[in-house]
């Protein structure tokens, strides 16, 4: 493996037996606009994967619905074979319609079928880690996720996948997933103005269990968005170097999968995770959230 250029921020996670870098990389972004179709600068996408790697990056988050099929197929492209470093988290329970939707695909079928789906695109016999998108597009949605999570043991059972999470989940559902099988991560929206899951995280960190959030800017309002930026303007700083290093300072369990097509955008990410925080500037940050 080559050594890293960059020293990657926030140290390592075990997803179970699997470690980790704290900062990742989510492949979402790999994708055409709205996630669909195939990127407008392919040999640009497939550089941004292997620089990825080459800096250390050993968490890689994809789906077989982006694009649908695009970022499986850039990340195999780029990078296989894997090093085994290397681990990469997709997750089912989702699919596109033509319109560029995402409807729910949670039946049994739709779940094997996405598993295998996976499989293929990414040359792989086992998946790493697999979360179970719940809920919909406006968020997460209460209800039992028995019969989709049981379906996922069964494919860990039959060696198709080696550890569970979930996704756009409600803490009750966290709970009842953990109640069937061991999940090793939770992956929902969270940022310094969408608290709502700051128990969660505090219980997840106990229990050795990761926290992957997304959209980590997303839903500022322009008062908020002051707010931040006052705190970056003092660092001498952008407002997502700030908001993803209040991230990795928040909890040791959060891991970070900040998406970008840019080589230089990524190192930016990973060199503006690395910023230390004060206590005030922790202090102002978490108000905006309150």
């Amino acid at each position: 493996m080559s050594t890293p250029s960059l020293s990657l921020p926030g140290g390592t996670w075990n997803l179970g037996d699997l470690t980790v870098t704290r900062f990742g990389y989510g492949a979402m972004q790999l994708a055409g606009p709205w996630v669909m179709g195939p990127p407008a600068d392919r040999e640009g996408a497939l550089a941004v994967l292997r620089e990825a790697v080459d800096l250390g990056i050993t968490h890689i988050d994809t789906s077989d619905a982006y694009g649908p099929r695009v970022t499986n197929e850039l990340i195999r492209e780029a990078l296989h074979p894997y090093r085994e470093s290397l681990h990469i988290v997709t997750k089912v329970g989702a699919t596109r319609d033509e319109q560029g939707g995402w409807p729910t695909a949670r039946r049994p079928e739709d779940l094997r079928r996405q598993v295998h789906d996976n499989l293929k695109s990414l040359r792989l016999d086992v998946l790493d880690l697999v979360n179970l998108r719940l809920g919909n597009a406006e968020g997460p949605q209460p209800g039992s996720l028995a019969e989709a999570f049981e379906t996922l043991v069964e494919l860990q059972q039959q060696g198709l996948v080696r550890h569970l999470g979930v996704s756009n989940a409600t803490e009750e559902q966290v709970t009842e997933a953990q109640s069937i099988a061991p999940i090793v991560c939770v992956q929902n929206m969270y940022n310094l103005a969408h608290r709502h899951d700051d128990k969660l995280i505090d219980r997840l960190a106990t229990e050795g269990v990761a926290y992957v959030p997304f959209f980590p800017l997303g839903g500022f309002t322009p008062l908020q968005s002051s707010a931040l930026s006052a705190v970056a303007a003092r660092l001498k700083a952008t407002p997502m170097s700030v908001a993803l290093a209040w991230l990795l300072q928040r909890s040791p369990n959060i891991l970070l999968i900040p998406g970008t097509s840019s080589t230089a955008h990524l190192r930016e990410n990973i060199d503006g995770a690395g910023l230390s925080l004060s206590h005030e500037d922790v202090t102002e940050l978490d108000d905006i959230g309150r």
